[in-house]
């Protein structure tokens, strides 16, 4: 049950006359983006005022949500980690906790964690502009006195909807949707006796040690859920319908602790960030350019893991290329030594239907199960389900190209961060941060209002703007921004040259500038802004 009102500060006036609440940037989400996010306003940004919205109860985002067995980082830390507060640990590869941790003490070290509103989901944005700000509409729930939320007739937590405005809208939500994982529909999982369960929505008391275990599923979250289930469980089969890339890596990299004998403490984090990003972008480049190269070394790697005689060719090479999807990180081996013992099976296969004691597949071989784990992929969601709107027309976001990624075709003072997808998340958000506060000071200094991408002419392109081809992807197409098919409105997953375009680069190209603080003083017709060498 919500109620609705206005959310009384100095501000605009809302419905029956109160004022509403304005902020010059609202941050949605408290997760490793919005954290840095925060960081980036507070530091590049001293005059704006700024809050956090974060639909959840905690900070951390998905590293917060996701509790299953094993779960860790599949980049390296010193490019996952930020670069104003580089990654210290002895792993490379660090599990969950260490990251949740990592993220939460980040926000508490410059009080980033006091503009955090927990509880707070926003659900629909409209910009007005003639006025230059968004009205936010946001669901909360409804306090006492004594600090506890209330709760409905139903038993259920009371919500009110609050209106505030901002001036700048910066989504960091991710691209997860974290009420739900996407789980298809199986024949008879109503029959099966034992325990079903999705990796999204790990519960605290599940009880598999000594048991039969079928995690189905071939990408990081499975790659990753088999390997730890198996050091308690009777036996484990990870069931996929097709391969995944996989390579071995050390946690702990001897490349790393050979940097950090050879650099200065204060230049340590930058040269390791640098050195791991060059060496994923060489990867990237090399499977662009020669994929046969590169898939001959990758099962080379997979077989030398492995049992001889084993399938490598059925089980570990998958039919695309292998920069089409991400490469799966197997942690010091540990998926293959459960292989080599005996305690892991890999089943390449269909499910034709759950029975009640496990999954008959399609080619008649049934596997007996206690627990079976669907890792079957994530549901996503563009900037946390909010509806956009713009002077009382809500946006088809997926008719819309991404401006460098990061901002949305005929969106004003609109900015989302969305990490690569062949490296690094945080490589491009913290990239996205600095832009996004680049552009905010451009603002303040020039008095205007709206800041908005124009497309000029770039014609469309049908790929998304996460430009994978992964079953996850495809599903959303339909929810997210599209690419052009060139510079700024092409999405080149490419840390060096977004570096470039972003650091030394101008904040002008296809952006245009309008409206005024003080319409005495400066003129309200749109300018462009010059197009600077420099960004290109």
């Amino acid at each position: 049950m919500s109620t609705v009102r206005d959310d009384p500060a100095a501000g605009t006036a809302g419905s029956g006359g109160e004022e509403l609440e304005h902020l010059d940037v609202v941050i949605v989400g408290a997760g490793l983006s919005g954290v840095g996010a925060a960081h980036h306003v507070l530091t590049s940004c001293p005059w704006a005022t700024f809050a956090v919205f974060e639909a959840r109860d905690a900070i951390g985002g998905t590293w917060d949500l996701f509790r299953y067995p094993g779960i860790r980082s599949d980049s390296d830390m010193f490019t996952l980690g930020y670069p104003f507060r580089p990654w210290t640990g002895e792993r490379s590869i660090a599990d969950g906790p260490s990251i949740l941790r990592y993220i939460r003490e980040t926000a508490a070290e410059d009080g980033t964690d006091r503009h955090i509103r927990f509880r707070h989901r926003i659900v629909r944005a409209e910009f007005d502009t003639a006025a230059g700000r968004w009205t936010l509409e946001l669901e909360r729930p409804v306090a006492r006195a004594d600090a506890e939320v209330s709760l409905d007739a139903d038993g259920d937590v009371a919500t009110e909807l609050v209106r505030v405005t901002c001036s700048w809208l910066f989504s960091c939500s991710g691209y997860y949707r974290y009420d739900r994982g996407y789980l298809p529909d199986f024949p008879g999982m109503d029959d099966f006796r034992g325990e079903l369960v999705h990796p999204q929505f790990w519960p605290e008391d599940l009880a598999y040690a000594g048991k039969r275990v079928i995690v189905i599923g071939s990408g990081a979250t499975a790659i990753t859920l088999v390997p730890a289930m198996a050091k308690d469980a009777e036996h484990v089969t990870m069931l996929q319908r097709s391969p995944t890339y996989v390579a071995s890596l050390p946690a702990r990299n001897p490349t790393t602790r050979l940097i950090r004998r050879l650099t200065p403490r204060r230049f340590e984090g930058t040269v390791l960030r640098w050195v791991n990003a060059l060496t994923t972008q060489c990867f990237y480049e090399l499977s662009r350019r020669r994929p046969e190269v590169v898939k001959r070394a990758l099962r080379k790697g997979v077989a030398r893991e492995l049992p001889a005689g084993y399938d490598v060719d059925t089980h570990f090479t998958p039919k695309y290329n292998p920069r089409d999807q991400r490469l799966c990180v197997v942690t010091d081996g540990d998926l293959f030594r459960g292989i080599r013992d005996g305690r892991v099976d890999v089943v390449t296969d269909h499910v034709e239907t759950f029975t009640p004691t496990g999954i008959r597949l399609r080619s008649g071989r049934e596997l007996a199960a206690d627990v079976v784990v669907t890792a079957t992929g994530l549901d996503l969601l563009f900037v946390g389900g909010i509806e956009l709107a713009v002077d009382g027309e809500v946006v088809d976001v997926a008719s819309r190209m991404a401006y460098k990624g990061m901002m949305l075709e005929g969106v004003p003072n609109f900015a989302m961060a969305i990490g690569y997808t062949n490296a690094s998340w945080t490589l491009k958000s913290d990239l996205t941060c600095t832009y996004v506060s680049r552009l905010l000071n451009e603002l303040h200094a020039s008095g205007a209002t709206t800041c908005t991408p124009v497309n000029q002419g770039v014609p469309l392109s049908e790929d998304s703007v996460l430009g994978l081809s992964s079953g996850y992807v495809v599903r959303a197409a339909d929810r997210f921004p599209k690419q052009g098919t060139r510079f700024p409105w092409q999405v080149y997953q490419s840390y060096l040259r977004d570096h470039r375009m972003i650091r030394r680069g101008g904040v002008g190209d296809s952006l245009v500038f309008s409206g005024s603080r003080d319409a005495g003083r400066r003129a309200t017709a749109r300018r462009p802004v010059a197009t600077q060498a420099g960004g290109r």
